[in-house]
């Protein structure tokens, strides 16, 4: 990215048949993609939404409107083709894979699911961490492996995992130093007497430990599926590939994929703003301003598909949108 590719794809953006700045965000976000890609010309063709999905253990201190088995049921429900993820990436011609990174349970058996288990599901991190080291390592291998595999000059990442509204709020706690009244919302419709029975066992949750490292912070509260949806966002953005990220479970996957390599941030583009409470905080603690606010709160990646024709629409106005000279229209003096 150096100062003279970055002052030529600003030229080829200002130089279309337009009024400076007339096509707004999408000027902003080809830029991006531009940049990402080293080229004036950059391609948008093809994307891969990943949903990861994974149980924890938090689930059973009673956080979560809905029981852990959901989970497992879900991800049947994504390989049967059944969920509004399936929809949307159908609508606009995604590819969709589903990757068992620690579900509850025996193993679910079918020929469509990717098996990246580390185990059925977390540890209750009330008590005791999350995931060792070593699990916590082998999540973030894991995701690389499968973004490595992925299709798409763009992977957008999804997730599905009961309870995982209280990982994500409790390890974006520890990262940030954000209170965790500002992080915890009503995941999946807890009433007003469970949003405050969720408040307080993660409070307790956070109390167990001091100041943490980022590898420490994703091994006492992670999730198996937001840390590997991290991994995988890390090695898309090696790959110098977009990463579209959806809503709050993977904004927080998001923020500790930067506070382990800071790089990664220039990658990454948000799709759009959650309803869940905690979205707009993390959203303040990574700079970021999401393309779409459509009020969603459902996860699975749903946001990040619905801003893929964005991304599209912006690379290829770079590439097919006329210039003022090639066009032979008058520019302003």
């Amino acid at each position: 990215m150096t100062e003279t590719l970055a002052d030529a794809i600003r030229r080829t953006i200002d130089t279309k048949t337009k009024p400076l700045g007339a096509l707004g965000r999408i000027e902003s976000l080809a830029e991006q993609i531009a940049l990402l890609q080293g080229t004036t010309a950059p391609v948008m063709q093809a994307c891969t939404l990943t949903i990861f999905a994974a149980d924890h253990g938090i689930a059973h201190s009673g956080v979560s409107a809905f029981p852990q088995v959901v989970t497992g049921q879900m991800v049947l429900n994504f390989l049967g083709g059944g969920a509004a993820a399936n929809v949307f990436a159908k609508v606009n011609d995604v590819a969709l894979q589903v990757v068992d990174a620690g579900v509850a349970g025996e193993p679910i058996a079918h020929p469509a699911l990717v098996s990246r288990r580390i185990g059925p599901g977390t540890a209750n991190f009330l008590d005791t961490p999350a995931m060792s080291a070593n699990e916590a390592q082998a999540a973030l291998d894991h995701g690389a492996e499968v973004a490595r595999a992925a299709r798409g000059e763009a992977l957008a990442f999804g997730e599905m995992g009961i309870a995982n509204t209280a990982t994500a709020a409790a390890l974006a706690h520890k990262l940030t130093g954000l209170p965790l009244a500002d992080l915890v919302g009503r995941g999946t419709g807890l009433d007003d007497a469970g949003l405050r029975h969720k408040l307080d066992v993660l409070t307790r949750a956070a109390a167990r430990t001091g100041a943490l490292t980022p590898a420490q912070a994703m091994a006492e509260y992670g999730g198996f599926e937001i840390v590997m949806m991290a991994g995988a966002m890390l090695e898309t953005a090696r790959a110098s590939r977009v990463v579209m990220v959806d809503g709050f479970i993977a904004t927080a996957a998001a923020l500790l994929a930067t506070r382990l390599e800071p790089e990664s941030r220039r990658a990454m583009v948000f799709c759009h703003k959650s309803h869940e409470a905690g979205h707009r905080a993390l959203l303040a603690a990574l700079d970021a301003d999401p393309l779409l606010e459509l009020d969603m709160r459902l996860g699975e990646g749903t946001g990040a598909l619905l801003a893929w024709p964005l991304l599209k629409a912006a690379a290829a106005m770079m590439t097919d949108m006329a210039s003022f000279e090639a066009a032979g229209v008058t520019n302003r003096d």
